[in-house]
């Protein structure tokens, strides 16, 4: 079944087109509230939140902009952000008086597997990692996450200089840990 045929069968309310647009797209979503949540219990809240938006809007008002599969992870995405507590950025703690890490690590870097790689961004506080997979893993400017989050551009851009500072050492740490 073609990703037009599941929708047009969601659309019409079929329940088989609707069961397995479910079991086609849960773990790619999955993937996705995991990276913002940090963990599998919050992702699997997030992902049934979003399937039913997802069903309800190809019922309702979904038009064809583009790739279903971005307008689904959108829709995830967004269930996710606004799961998510906002009042992380008072909260999140001073990296100001952080050491300087010197350098990046690429042979630490490359000696990590995708898995070990997420490990490490999913142990990053909630502010951090939601800016974190916003700017690098879905590739948003600042402005368009200052907008999503309702914060300011500056504190976009110094939660991701703190995450990247947080998993450089975090991969320093990796690297001492395999010598």
């Amino acid at each position: 079944m073609t990703v037009e045929e599941l929708f047009i069968g969601c659309r019409k309310g079929k329940a088989l087109h609707q069961k397995t647009l479910v079991e086609r797209y849960s773990s790619m979503l999955f993937s996705v509230a995991k990276r913002y949540t940090g963990n599998e219990y919050d992702a699997q809240d997030i992902v049934q939140d979003a399937l039913v938006k997802i069903l309800k809007g190809l019922k309702n008002n979904y038009k064809e902009r583009g790739k279903p599969e971005q307008w689904m992870r959108t829709i995830t995405i967004n269930t996710a952000l606004n799961a998510m507590d906002r009042s992380w950025v008072s909260r999140e703690t001073d990296f100001e008086n952080m050491p300087d890490v010197p350098g990046d690590y690429p042979d630490a870097i490359a000696e990590l597997g995708a898995e070990e790689l997420m490990e490490l961004v999913a142990s990053l506080p909630d502010g951090y990692r939601q800016i974190f997979n916003l700017a690098v893993i879905e590739n948003f400017s600042h402005a368009e996450i200052a907008e999503r989050l309702d914060i300011v551009e500056s504190t976009s851009r110094s939660q991701l200089l703190r995450a990247r500072k947080i998993l450089q050492m975090k991969v320093r740490e990796q690297e001492k840990i395999r010598i």
